[in-house]
C-alpha cells in the first residue's frame, strides 16, 4: 500500500505534520453570496459520526459516497445516528487531544451556517478549478452533506485513529469511480480551510488552520494510499447487465445483474449503483442474496418520490441495460467463527441484506438459530416474504415471524415478547426511524450495544434516491 495507512497517526496521538494543504484564506475570489444557493441542507450538529470524507463524496468527492444503501429511507427527513461503521466501537477513554479540541471548536462555530459553509467551499472549488465540476453529480444537494458529515466525521473520531483510518481507507477506494487522483486532493483542502476560515470568525487562528492543516494531510495520505492498493488488485468500477427485472410491487423492483467480471462481496455489504440515464449519480443499495456460485447479484429497490436513480431501476430498468458498481463496502457481515443466534429485523426493503445474511448462514450448514422479524407497514409491502418462508421450510432452525405496522410500534412489541435476546448478535436494516427505535427497544432488554449491528442512520437517508 506504498506508505502504510496503518502508520498514519492522526495529528494529537502523538504525531506531527506539515500541512500539505495550501493556504487558502478568505481572500477567496468569490464573494460570499456566490455559492449560498448551491449547497442546502446541512446537519447543524457537532457531533454525528457520518464518514470522515473530509473531501465530500464524489469525485474528491461515502456510499456511498460509500455511504449508505437504500432502505426506504425518505430524503426529507435528517438522521441523528452517529454510527460511522455497522458496529460503534466503545471510545477510549482518553483525554482529547489539542488538534481535536480545535476542529471541535470550529465545527461548534459553523454548525448554525453550515449550509453556507458547504456552499462556499463548492462556490470556491469550481471557481478555481473548474476542471473538477465534471467529476461532480449535477445536482449538488446530496453532495452538500456528505461534505459536512465528512467534517463532523472527522471531529468526533481524530481521537479513534482505528475507526476513523478503517473507514477512511474504504472511502478512498470507493472515490476510484470517480476518477478522483492524489493531485485533487490539495486543491479540495485549499478550499475547505478557505471556507471554514470565512465563516470560522471567533475560533479560527493561526493554531486552528494549523491543526486543520495537519488533519487533512493525514486523511489524504490515508485515502491516496487505499486508493493505490486497491487498484492493483481491483477495477475502480464493474459493468453490470440487467438479467431480470420483477416487479413486485408497484414502487419496488427486484433486480438480477451480471457483473462484467468477479465481483466479490460479503452477504450484509452493500454497493453505490450508477445508471446510464443519471451520469456521476451514485445510490446505495444492498446486496439481497449471499454470494452465488453463478456470480449473478440481486437488489431490491424501493421507487421514493423525486428518486432519480431510484425511479431510473424500478421504472425505467429492463433486461439488457447496462448499470455500473462502485466497490462492495459496509461491515454489517455476519461472523461464522462464533455459533451465537441472529435476531434480524427488517423493515421495507431492508428485508433485503438480512435475507442475503440468513442465506449465508443456511449455506454454511451451521444449525445457528436465526430468528427473523420483517416488518411492513401493509400485507402490500411484505413483498419477499414467500422466499424467507420458504427458508425456514428447508431449515427448521431458522424462525420467521411477519409483523404488520405503520409505526414500528407492533415490530418492537413482537420483539420483546419472543426474548431473551442477551445472548444474540443482533442486526437492523430498514428506515431510519425504525432503525433508532429498534436500538433503543434492544438496549432496553439488555442486549449489549456491541452485539447490535446496522448501517450508519444517517446515510440511508442520503441513499434513498
Amino acid at each position: 500500500m506504498g506508505r502504510s495507512a496503518s502508520r498514519a497517526v492522526f495529528p494529537g496521538n502523538g504525531t506531527r505534520r506539515r500541512s500539505t494543504v495550501p493556504r487558502c484564506g478568505a481572500s477567496a475570489a468569490v464573494p460570499r453570496s456566490a455559492g449560498d444557493h448551491a449547497l442546502p441542507r446541512g446537519r447543524a450538529q457537532t457531533v454525528a459520526g457520518a464518514r470522515a470524507r473530509a473531501h465530500m463524496e464524489a469525485p474528491v468527492t461515502t456510499s456511498g459516497d460509500d455511504g449508505m444503501p437504500d432502505h426506504d429511507g425518505r430524503r426529507p427527513g435528517r438522521g441523528t445516528g452517529t454510527e460511522p461503521v455497522a458496529t460503534r466501537p466503545a471510545r477510549p477513554h482518553t483525554q482529547a487531544s489539542w488538534d481535536a479540541l480545535l476542529i471541535r471548536r470550529t465545527m461548534a462555530e459553523i454548525a448554525p451556517v453550515a449550509d453556507k459553509v458547504t456552499s462556499y467551499f463548492y462556490a470556491l472549488l469550481f471557481v478555481r478549478h473548474p476542471e473538477l465540476r465534471p467529476l461532480f453529480p449535477p445536482a449538488m444537494d446530496t453532495q452538500r452533506d456528505r461534505l459536512l458529515r465528512a467534517l463532523l466525521t472527522a471531529a468526533e473520531h481524530i481521537d479513534n485513529t482505528p475507526v476513523l483510518v478503517d473507514y477512511l481507507r474504504n472511502l478512498g477506494r470507493g472515490h476510484r469511480k470517480y476518477g478522483t487522483r492524489p493531485e485533487h486532493y490539495p486543491a479540495v483542502g485549499a478550499c475547505l480551510i478557505g471556507a471554514l476560515s470565512t465563516y470560522a470568525t471567533h475560533t479560527w487562528n493561526p493554531q486552528a488552520e494549523a491543526a486543520w492543516g495537519r488533519v487533512y494531510a493525514t486523511i489524504s495520505e490515508v485515502m491516496t494510499d487505499a486508493a493505490a492498493a486497491d487498484g492493483r488488485n481491483a477495477p475502480p468500477w464493474w459493468h453490470a447487465e440487467v438479467v431480470t427485472h420483477d416487479l413486485r410491487t408497484p414502487d419496488v423492483a427486484v433486480l438480477t445483474l451480471r457483473p462484467d467480471q468477479p465481483y466479490p462481496f460479503l452477504a450484509g455489504q452493500y454497493a453505490s449503483v450508477e445508471t446510464p440515464w443519471w451520469p456521476r449519480v451514485w445510490r446505495h443499495y444492498s446486496f439481497a442474496s449471499a454470494p452465488r456460485a453463478d456470480g449473478l447479484l440481486t437488489f431490491h429497490v424501493r421507487a421514493v418520490p423525486a428518486g432519480w436513480v431510484s425511479n431510473s431501476l424500478v421504472h425505467r430498468a429492463h433486461p439488457g441495460d447496462v448499470v455500473r458498481l462502485g466497490p462492495p463496502v459496509g461491515s454489517m457481515s455476519v461472523d461464522h467463527g462464533i455459533d451465537s443466534g441472529l435476531l434480524c429485523l427488517g423493515g421495507g426493503t431492508g428485508i433485503a441484506p438480512i435475507k442475503a445474511m440468513v442465506e449465508e448462514v443456511a449455506e454454511r450448514g451451521a444449525r445457528r438459530p436465526v430468528e427473523v422479524f420483517y416488518g411492513a407497514r401493509s400485507d402490500h409491502d411484505l413483498y419477499d416474504i414467500d422466499t424467507l418462508l420458504r427458508l425456514r421450510q428447508a431449515h427448521p432452525w431458522i424462525s420467521v415471524r411477519s409483523v404488520v405496522d405503520r409505526e414500528d410500534r407492533h415490530l418492537h412489541d413482537a420483539v420483546r415478547a419472543s426474548g431473551p435476546w442477551r445472548d444474540y448478535d443482533a442486526y437492523l436494516s430498514g428506515p431510519p426511524g425504525m432503525i433508532r427505535s429498534g436500538v433503543s427497544a434492544l438496549r432496553a432488554l439488555g442486549v449489549p450495544a456491541p452485539r447490535i449491528r446496522h448501517d450508519p442512520v444517517e446515510d440511508l437517508i442520503a441513499a434513498g434516491s
